[in-house]
């Protein structure tokens, strides 16, 4: 773990980074407040930081204060003010601008060692829990097998999309797709197999998609993509390119190679659209697909959305 050390007084500078040479930290050091706001503010910079409170430029007490006024998303910075003041109201205001420790000037090596083996135990358990948070917030919004999003997770894309499409205007397309005959796999080849090809559809998904767009398992052996910024002759354009890819293409499993091929439903947004009369056009354009022979596109025609009208 990197150190940034801030203290403007040469005498203190040798004294503290001989002490941090030979505990083994590694350290940089800043001679005024704005350099040391420069690195505290880059994409690696140190999580800990001894800062003297009477600095050049922008004072130790300050750059707590910035440092906490930064979002809760930025990575924490545990911060040990240095300072020869030792009165409580002083103390206090340290506190109150956001400094974790507080040690006074002349101090103690074994004493400022101490608080620096505390603040890189607090960082890094920090550094833990935003790790852990992290992986459960993937857990809870992607699916197991697939790595894509899940059905919860790409619904509500789905839901902020029309809501923005709406709002501002903008084209938007979705495309539910069904595996052809996915049971006949299972049956033949198991279910191991059968999740495999899942898998391996889910890549080809992920290949043939802009990052902007979205692609969820929305149950079973279907899948739901949303494609902001497409008409219905966008969608069906490219539904058409991805339904080739996975059936242009073989997928290798232990047993043997299987061709599998995908029915899609398209619906877009239109003026009266909500999320559940488009999943709804979608549904029954993707059902219209499969009664048509499988392996192919079908849109939402006047009929189709007449019909999903009338089971709202």
């Amino acid at each position: 773990m990197t150190i940034l050390l801030a203290e403007d007084s040469a005498v203190y500078r040798h004294l503290i980074t001989g002490h941090l040479n030979e505990w083994g930290f590694d350290f940089v050091i800043a001679k005024e407040g704005r350099g040391a706001w420069d690195l505290l503010t880059k994409p690696d910079a140190p999580r800990l930081a001894l800062l003297d409170w009477v600095l050049p430029g922008v004072d130790g007490v300050e750059l707590c204060r910035r440092l906490r006024q930064r979002p809760e998303t930025e990575p924490y910075t545990y911060t040990i003010l240095l300072t020869a003041k030792s009165q409580k109201e002083e103390m206090l205001e340290a506190m109150d601008a956001g400094a974790d420790d507080f040690l006074a000037k002349p101090f103690d090596p074994p004493e400022l060692k101490a608080r620096l083996l505390v603040g890189k135990r607090i960082v890094e358990l920090q550094q833990k829990l935003v790790s852990a948070n992290g992986a459960l917030h993937y857990a809870a919004s992607h699916d197991f097998l697939t790595k894509l999003w899940n059905r919860a997770a790409i619904i509500a894309f789905l839901q902020r999309e029309v809501a923005r499409a709406l709002r501002e205007g903008l084209a938007l397309g979705v495309i539910l797709v069904d595996v052809d005959h996915f049971k006949k796999v299972n049956d033949e080849l198991g279910h191991e197999t059968g999740d495999y090809v899942l898998q391996e559809i889910s890549k080809r998904f992920s290949a043939s998609l802009r990052e902007y767009d979205g692609v969820g398992r929305y149950g079973g052996e279907e899948f739901l993509l949303v494609m902001p910024g497409c008409d219905q002759a966008t969608t069906v354009r490219r539904a058409n390119v991805i339904r080739e890819l996975i059936s242009s293409t073989p997928i290798r499993t232990s047993l043997k190679a299987t061709t599998v091929t995908v029915s899609m439903g398209v619906a877009v947004v239109e003026p009266t659209t909500n999320s559940e009369s488009l999943l709804r056009r979608a549904d029954l354009a993707l059902y219209q697909a499969k009664r048509n022979g499988r392996n192919r596109v079908e849109e939402t025609t006047v009929a189709i959305a007449a019909e999903a009208v009338s089971r709202a």
